[in-house]
């Protein structure tokens, strides 16, 4: 299990380059990742954001890239001839026009815009490009580790809280079933008071007990959140991203115990009732952290 927040950071320094990725992320319903990086390396986004998303599932990821090339490998300065002359051509025409002397450091003239371009070669992308990623997997690796020491933490925490839920649900189930047989000495107490005899037709009373039994009785409810209980334990191991999936777990629970709730007529069920609702909504809190 990863806890959708995390955090983790790389820095690599090779051949007079240095590289420094930071990557964080919060809790997010699908998957947003965005990427900051320098211009130079923009030919790269694509390939970086696709090497996340093959270690991350869900979660807004924000990834900060930092790039410092001090490095002469790869790299051709490039003189644009032809814009030097026609500078030289205005020079020399604005000397003439004014009776100006002409004496121009070749200095002077690369500081000229556009004279001088830095080229980087293929060569040198391809590089960048194996040294980058090399940071990036490190940086990928310390944040999901962090992930991972977070979503142990939030696992045994639910698995607590999951555990505080059974017992309360079986003692529904022993209420529940005690419910029929107090209902049987009530039903009978009361004809008795009103028809002002000792004779009752059974099977008149076999009926409403039916009756009653049919609509109060939360067994199936108790039995379907059992299995769901099962179920939870059986997702708290899976090694896959279950977060989704477990949200609409514990959506169904709340849906049975709230149908339990609406059923009976007993106060101390009603009280586990609400016991059992408020801790399934802390679990629900603490599933919108998991990836």
């Amino acid at each position: 299990m990863k806890s959708m927040t995390g955090f983790g950071r790389a820095k690599l320094e090779k051949n007079d380059r240095i590289y420094n990725i930071e990557i964080k992320s919060v809790n997010h319903k699908y998957n947003d990742i965005s990427i900051k990086l320098p211009r130079s390396l923009g030919y790269l986004e694509d390939k970086i954001k696709k090497t996340i998303l093959n270690n991350i599932s869900r979660g807004k990821v924000d990834v900060f890239i930092t790039f410092e090339n001090y490095s002469n490998e790869g790299k051709d300065i490039i003189v644009n001839k032809e814009l030097v002359k026609n500078y030289m051509d205005k020079f020399i025409e604005l000397a003439n026009e004014n009776n100006l002397s002409i004496n121009i450091p070749v200095t002077e003239i690369t500081k000229l815009p556009e004279v001088l371009t830095l080229k980087d070669g293929n060569n040198d992308e391809n590089v960048i490009e194996t040294e980058l990623l090399e940071c990036l997997n490190e940086a990928i690796y310390n944040f999901i580790n962090m992930r991972e020491v977070e979503g142990n933490r939030i696992r045994e925490d639910l698995e607590r809280r999951i555990s505080r839920i059974e017992p309360q649900i079986e003692k529904i189930s022993e209420y529940s079933t005690g419910l029929i047989e107090e209902y049987v000495v009530k039903l009978n107490e009361r004809i008795k008071e009103i028809l002002k005899t000792d004779i009752i037709d059974e099977a008149r009373l076999a009926t409403e007990v039916v009756i009653y039994a049919d609509k109060s009785s939360v067994e199936e409810e108790i039995t379907r959140l059992r299995s769901h209980i099962n179920q939870f334990r059986q997702m708290l191991k899976e090694e896959k991203p279950i977060g989704k999936k477990i949200d609409f777990l514990i959506q169904e629970m709340n849906r049975e115990i709230n149908t339990t709730g609406s059923k009976s007529a007993s106060l101390d069920i009603t009280n586990l009732v609400i016991e059992i609702k408020t801790q399934l909504e802390d679990i629900r809190e603490q599933i919108q952290n998991i990836e």
